[in-house]
């Protein structure tokens, strides 16, 4: 399967769907609501899921995402290949504006995602992964001419996308460290399981330096080889998880269950995640 053009449209997609979301950012009044989980929701949700599905339909494959996620497991068990959307990672970051939010897309095939998407609007930042190309990162890129660029066939989207690499870095990128160990953990959702976590480690290493991020950045932080381990002590859904886990594993990171060796799977009955350990490979 040539992944060059779902990996263009991908992010395509999801500069767009960046563009929307900063527009709402930058306004007065987010039209915060409330879902029945308590999880917040906004008009840039809604106005990202809106154009991340109509720029992913001209692939007729289904879409599952956060602000669309009802659809049967009767239904979605039969779909070999789809795609998996969350249109604003980080809604609680989004309405405390403080940067950390994004948007993922991953295409998943036969359970596990073979190509991952992620664009930080705030931070003019893109990540994007495939297994056959491995793990980049693009910062302060020509967003806004990528966005609209036309490729009219396969050959023409992998001559588009192997120019996005050349202006890219590829992942892991080593980084000068301060301490033996360096741990990312969420910004918003800290638990219990987790302080035990970093503190255990701190027994055992001594010197861990922890680092607070919001939404699919902690994947990504991993990735880019700025953290070694990103554990996961709390709930997630899979639209959370799915294209930072092309991303990480592309870039030679793993992404476990936390008490398993086994990655992460996906659609399952229950989209809900279990437990899970991002590390970065010794």
């Amino acid at each position: 399967m040539n992944l060059n053009p779902y990996i263009l449209r991908s992010i395509q997609a999801a500069i767009a769907a960046g563009n929307a979301i900063i527009a709402v950012y930058r306004s007065e009044d987010f039209g915060v609501e409330y879902k029945s989980d308590k999880s917040p929701l906004t008009i840039a949700d809604q106005k990202s899921h809106e154009i991340i599905t109509g720029a992913l339909s001209d692939y007729d494959l289904p879409v599952l995402s956060e602000e669309g996620k009802d659809r049967p497991y009767a239904q979605r068990k039969k779909w070999g290949r789809f795609w998996l959307v969350d249109p604003l990672d980080g809604t609680k970051e989004f309405i405390k504006r403080n940067g950390e939010f994004t948007v993922n897309i991953a295409l998943i095939e036969n359970s596990r995602p073979v190509l991952g998407t992620i664009f930080v609007p705030d931070r003019h930042t893109l990540y994007f992964a495939a297994h056959d190309i491995g793990a980049y990162k693009l910062e302060d890129g020509p967003f806004k001419e990528l966005q609209s660029a036309a490729a009219d066939s396969d050959e023409e989207a992998g001559t588009l996308l192997g120019q996005i690499v050349e202006r890219s870095t590829r992942l892991p990128v080593q980084h000068p460290r301060d301490a033996a160990l360096t741990i990312v953990g969420s910004r918003s959702h800290k638990t219990a399981e987790l302080e035990a976590y970093v503190a255990e480690k701190r027994k055992a290493f001594g010197d861990v330096a922890f680092i607070s991020a919001g939404s699919s950045l902690k994947i990504c932080l991993v990735a880019e080889g700025k953290a070694d381990i990103y554990p996961r002590l709390g709930p997630t859904m899979e639209w959370d998880t799915a294209a930072g886990q092309a991303i990480a594993e592309a870039a030679g990171a793993g992404v476990y269950e936390y008490d398993t060796p086994k990655p992460l799977i996906y659609n399952k009955e229950n989209l809900l995640n279990p437990w899970f350990i991002v590390q970065k490979e010794v």
